[in-house]
């Protein structure tokens, strides 16, 4: 089949590429606009109770006022305010009412702080478009209108809130964009330079990619228009990384067979069919697992994750068709030109290093195996340590951002848990009035929940069905102790709602509590589901039910070990109170997906080793000397473009980025060099049952001349392969 796809691919190359840029411009020109949200209730779907409180809040109360930017006032002296201060602010409060900025519906003075040192504006905005670009645009608007104000007098101001947070976390998704698209670029030019020493081959792979890129951002856009899907800021920089990573390994798979089949012997034109006839299938299943891995988190309960699912599969799909026409078509016209000035492609190294590995894989498999399996559960001794966090604004953005400011200083200045109060909402069952004589005892038990700092019963619905209780914290809204501590708080509210009344508690920590609920689910969901899809591709592929078994133990042993060394970096080493949230599940689909990659192209390598004849041992041996190079230089440029997400300067993707890029490096320098060539050589044939996929087969298009996917005038590759390494 594949050698069939790269016969008609390198007969027709103009058409190919021709009928690529086509698409392309199409797709481009027609593709809808790609929103964004990032609103966190968004995130989780209607049945959980902290958006049932949401939805009960905007029928029992449409007119409550929930702030959605805060500016805090203080003296530039930092002294308490005076009350000419407090004139100023009135006046700056006033005049930002009066601005009437789009989104905006109320501008109120809030509370003093207990020490006198600050001051609040609250900010109302249309709930409806929570979270949309155009609250981020009033926020700045706000943040420009308020400072104008407040100039001549001897306050300093800043602007925070929800709206706000967006505005910043856009602004840095924007920066932490550029950083990783140069950063990618970078790399990958720099490391293909080096490798290839042909300026023609390092641009090649950019060239093409960004081609792709453009189609797969034009059909996400697509598919998230159609099927209704959340947009989040954070995708855009995953999708880069992860088109021109895993582009650019398929890019390598290609060239380094390619490279290999005209040192072989072949024409040009049969080398390249001969390298998609033999390599197109690793590439083929690779993709294929991590197009299943990443369409598995469409079972998430998080609208974060389940936009992200697809918008990768649909990036990697094209890349896999990119790889398998448009990458052999561009090349196939170049010719060995592509490899110019360097010379070094016309005869084969001797891969020493290569070699020095693959004789010590086949002399010491035991020995191999087992050393490399302790450093993978050393590593994942971490794991025992692993905390998450919820705080997705400032895991999005540095602190220094106004918006991180703000929210630090209200927590010094004011209780931690005022800036996101928890509301109890109370309703009649039977639409009878609510009997208000209790109101006072239930606020009591509320009260004396471990963790509350204060109750109050803040406002009763005109038909007097629902009350609205608001709960004050201890703690910061996405702490791990406002989010237990919210747990007690549903717990009382429930067992203390009195006969013929229902209590549901909305509020940012009951978001992050259901949050931490749905990642769990999808712990116990998405986890399993992609890792026997992925063991059902590797089992088509290898025809065997034994090898998927401990090839997908070795990709889990190196999630184990990747999150190990992620929570010694970041919780031991830099102090962080916990890893985001989506991190471990964010790292799992690429670590054991993308990871997966690199056993796929060992173990076929292996397979084809071992059906020229040669045991297992010294297939083994074979495989690592002959497919070693492509793996570490696939794996270093892949887990190098991962880093880059380290340059954007927030939590999420610099722990994002360390995790992933590690793992890939675990994935390739540890488990696709060592771990599975060693277990394969000593498990022996056993591993291929109960199919006989080590055995030599019969080649049809090599007997016969004529034969399916033959270019016309092309020699037979074998006849040039004294040591049927292209067999």
């Amino acid at each position: 089949m594949f050698r069939r796809i790269g016969a008609a691919v390198v007969r027709h190359p103009v058409w190919t590429i021709v009928a690529w840029l086509i698409a392309a411009v199409a797709i481009v020109a027609t593709a809808p606009g790609l929103p964004s949200n990032s609103d966190e209730s968004s995130f989780l779907p209607k049945s959980y109770e902290s958006i049932k409180a949401a939805d009960l809040q905007q029928k029992a109360f449409p007119s409550a006022f929930t702030p959605s930017a805060i500016a805090l006032y203080q003296r530039t002296d930092g002294g308490r305010l005076t009350a000419a201060d407090q004139k100023d602010i009135a006046r700056i409060t006033t005049g930002l009412g009066e601005k009437k900025i789009d989104q905006v519906q109320k501008v109120v003075p809030g509370p003093p702080s207990k020490d006198g040192r600050y001051a609040l504006t609250l900010v109302q905005m249309d709930s409806k478009n929570a979270g949309q670009p155009k609250q981020a645009d009033a926020a700045k608007a706000l943040r420009d209108d308020v400072k104008q104000l407040a100039k001549g007098t001897h306050l300093d101001v800043k602007l925070g809130g929800s709206a706000a947070q967006a505005l910043d976390q856009q602004d840095s998704s924007k920066r932490g964009q550029a950083l990783i698209g140069f950063g990618t670029f970078a790399i990958i030019l720099v490391t293909l330079l080096i490798i290839f020493r042909a300026p023609i081959l390092a641009v090649l792979p950019l060239v093409l990619i960004g081609l792709v890129s453009a189609v797969a951002n034009g059909l996400i856009a697509y598919a998230t228009k159609l099927f209704g899907l959340q947009a989040n800021s954070s995708i855009s920089s995953i999708l880069i990384v992860v088109l021109f990573g895993v582009g650019t390994d398929y890019f390598l798979f290609l060239m380094f067979r390619y490279r290999e089949r005209l040192r072989a012997g072949d024409e040009p034109k049969e080398a390249m069919v001969n390298a998609v006839g033999r390599v197109g299938e690793a590439i083929a299943s690779a993709a294929g697992a991590v197009i299943i891995a990443f369409l598995a988190l469409v079972l998430s309960t998080l609208g974060f994750l389940k936009q992200m699912g697809p918008a990768l599969a649909i990036a990697v799909a094209a890349t896999l068709v990119a790889g398998l026409t448009l990458i052999p078509a561009v090349v196939s016209l170049i010719g060995p030109k592509v490899f110019w000035p360097s010379k070094s492609w016309q005869k084969e190294p001797e891969n020493a290093r290569f070699a020095a590995l693959g004789r010590a894989v086949r002399r010491r498999p035991a020995l191999t195996a087992v050393a490399s399996g302790l450093v993978l559960l050393a590593l994942s001794a971490g794991t025992l340590g692993y905390k998450a966090t919820f705080d997705l604004a400032s895991g999005s953005m540095p602190k220094t951002k106004e918006s991180m400011v703000v929210q630090d200083q209200m927590q010094k200045a004011y209780s931690a848990g005022a800036a996101a109060p928890t509301d109890v909402y109370l309703s009649s069952t039977d639409g009878k009035p609510l009997d208000k004589s209790g109101f006072a005892a239930y606020a009591r038990k509320l009260g004396s929940v471990d963790g509350v700092a204060g109750v109050r019963m803040s406002q009763l619905n005109k038909e007097g069905t629902t009350a609205d209780f608001t709960v004050t914290l201890k703690y910061e809204a996405s702490t791990d102790r406002a989010i237990d501590a919210v747990g007690r708080v549903r717990d009382a509210a429930h067992a203390g709602a009195p006969a013929g009344t229902e209590a549901l508690v909305g509020g940012m920590s009951s978001i992050y509590k259901d949050i931490d609920t749905a990642v769990n689910h999808d712990y116990r969901t998405v986890f399993p589901v992609a890792a026997v899809l992925i063991m059902v591709i590797l089992g088509l592929l290898l025809r065997s039910v034994v090898a998927p078994w401990y090839l997908m133990a070795s990709v889990g042993l190196g999630f184990g070990a990747t999150l190990g060394a992620t929570v010694w970096i970041f919780q031991k080493g830099e102090g962080h109170s916990g890893l985001m949230f989506m991190l471990p599940v964010i790292m799992y689909l690429f670590v054991v997906a993308i990871g997966t990659d690199y056993n796929i192209l060992m173990i076929a390598r292996l397979r084809e080793e071992a059906r020229e004849g040669r045991e297992p041992r010294e297939a083994a041996g074979m495989a690592l000397r002959h497919a070693g190079p492509t793996v570490a230089a696939a794996g270093f440029i892949l887990a190098a473009t991962f880093a880059t997400m380290m340059l954007a300067g927030n939590s999420l993707l610099t722990e994002m980025g360390f995790a992933v890029s590690f793992g890939i490096a675990i994935a390739a320098f540890v488990m696709a060099m060592f771990f599975t060539p060693s277990l394969t050589a000593l498990i022996g044939h056993a591993a291929w049952w109960p199919g006989h996929g080590d055995r030599a087969e019969q080649d049809p298009a090599a007997t016969d001349p004529t034969g399916p996917g033959r270019v016309p005038g092309a020699r037979d590759a074998s006849a040039h392969d004294p040591a049927g390494r292209g067999r």
